[in-house]
């Protein structure tokens, strides 16, 4: 028992020790939300939903709540539609109770993620873990979203769907607008919630008229001419003003960095990361992204929200971020080995090893970074020690 103790400590501390939190005790939540919908809508409906939650039930119990329903439910149509053909090719394959589900999941979920913080001021229980624990889920869960409503687009079969080409720039337009709202704060001091933070709404209702027509409804243009992807597209791209804040703010001379270069730093290892994926999508030998879609686009939402998660901890921490996040060395050996043709018939077992090697790792640095009160005592230095809470509880250690 003591050698399995001491090893976990030195497995979890090891890969810890390059997250600095010299400054998380000073961080500081600020944010600015502009959606109508939002504002007059959405938050009186979760002030009166959150006043029949329990005050014994922890603000981060919420969030890892609604995270664990929409993981779920993630999987649940991965076993319907593993490679994203049932509602094209089999219509009824996927029950109607699983759309029905569906819509019932990212309903909570995201009820939950709205909730979570009104509920840590209501029980005086607010503390930068619980930003960091619920930017941080948000950071995967956005790519989750995401990856769960392709099922109902469902891929291209000649004359229904969307190509898998085309989910891969849905899914990248997403993270990198997540991307840029984080390092705006990063650069500003403020979060600005992108109007486009309510399309779970859109989800919810897309779910539930799957649920009581069936997919074929998706499968009709909806509006002159334009199918349901193509309207989503507006959406998504709608986000992008959104990047002239940063821009506007460094002209202000209202940046937290005064150097472009420092201002722009975040920015290289997601850009360096969609550039080594896209190269393994155009060149790859195997079309590899037309064999394992799920597999490769389960892959691009977890390194992109280990990259995310980096970024948020350097701004809560006042810290300087990696110019290389670690992730890209071994993806661009395995890029290289599958372009070049080294790989040959190995390169989907290469995009296993390497999906499972970057989920491993970012289950890892969620353990180390947000530890529970439990690994208080066997990993002195983890975040929830140097703030002496409970991750997942109202206590404070002693």
């Amino acid at each position: 028992m003591q050698g399995g103790l001491a090893f976990l400590k030195y497995f979890v501390c090891k890969g810890y020790r390059y997250v600095l939190l010299a400054g998380i005790h000073k961080a500081h939540y600020s944010a600015v939300d502009t959606n109508p919908l939002s504002v007059y809508i959405m938050q009186p409906i979760w002030n009166k939903i959150i006043k029949i939650v329990p005050l014994w039930i922890a603000p981060n119990l919420l969030t890892f709540s609604g995270f664990v329903m929409i993981l779920f439910n993630y999987f649940l149509i991965s076993f319907y539609d593993w490679d994203y053909t049932a509602s094209g090719t089999s219509p009824g394959l996927v029950p109607t109770w699983v759309w029905l589900f569906s819509a019932f999941t990212t309903f909570c979920a995201y009820a939950l993620d709205s909730i979570d913080g009104k509920h840590a001021r209501r029980t005086q229980s607010s503390t930068p873990l619980g930003e960091l624990f619920d930017h941080g889920l948000d950071s995967w869960a956005t790519s989750i979203f995401v990856l769960s409503f392709f099922s109902v687009c469902s891929c291209d079969n000649g004359k229904t769907g969307v190509s898998v080409y085309t989910m891969y720039i849905y899914l990248s337009i997403v993270l990198f607008n997540f991307m840029c709202s984080h390092w705006e704060k990063y650069n500003t001091g403020v979060l600005f919630l992108p109007w486009g933070y309510d399309i779970s709404q859109v989800l919810i209702a897309a779910y539930l008229l799957t649920g009581t027509v069936g997919v074929e409804v998706w499968q009709k243009p909806l509006l002159f001419g334009y199918y349901i992807t193509d309207l989503l597209v507006i959406l998504l791209i709608g986000k992008s003003p959104d990047l002239c804040k940063s821009v506007l703010a460094h002209l202000k001379k209202t940046l937290k960095n005064d150097s472009l270069y420092e201002g722009l730093l975040p920015l290289v290892s997601p850009l360096l990361l969609f550039v080594l994926l896209t190269v393994w999508v155009v060149l790859s030998p195997s079309n590899i992204l037309a064999k394992q879609p799920r597999l490769f686009l389960w892959m691009v939402g977890v390194a992109f929200s280990n990259v995310i998660c980096k970024v948020i901890i350097c701004q809560m921490s006042s810290t300087r971020p990696e110019l290389l996040h670690w992730f890209l060395f071994p993806l661009a050996l395995v890029v290289g080995a599958a372009i070049s043709g080294l790989l040959g018939g190995m390169e989907e077992a290469a995009l296993g090893a390497f999906t499972a090697l970057v989920t491993a790792a970012h289950l890892h640095f969620g353990v180390c970074v947000v530890s529970t009160g439990l690994c208080q005592h066997l990993l002195p230095g983890a975040l929830s020690g140097n703030l002496n809470v409970y991750i997942l509880g109202l206590f404070y250690l002693g």
